[in-house]
C-alpha cells in the first residue's frame, strides 16, 4: 500500500484501504484498531464492512478483513 496523506477523509481512508491488490483480489488485510478509530470510527468501519458482505475478526488490537465472501472456518 502506498504511502497516506497527512490527511484523509473517511471516505478516502476507505477507498485507500480497498486500493491494495489484496483487497482488490479478494485476499486478506489488516489494520490496526486504533488506525481504524482514528480515521473512520469504528462504527462506520463495520458498517462499510458489512455493506461489502466482509467479514472481520478483531485479535490483539488488530481487524482483520477478509476481502471477499467465502465463508470463515476457524480450524485450531
Amino acid at each position: 500500500m502506498s504511502v497516506m496523506p497527512q490527511f484523509l477523509s473517511s471516505d478516502h481512508w476507505i477507498s485507500h484501504l480497498f486500493s491494495s491488490q489484496a483487497a482488490r483480489e479478494g485476499g486478506v488485510i489488516r489494520r490496526k484498531v486504533r488506525d481504524v478509530e482514528r480515521y473512520v470510527g469504528r462504527e462506520r468501519f463495520l458498517d462499510e464492512m458489512k455493506r461489502r458482505g466482509f467479514p472481520v475478526v478483531e485479535n490483539a488490537g488488530q481487524f482483520v478483513i477478509f476481502c471477499n465472501r467465502e465463508p470463515i472456518r476457524r480450524v485450531a
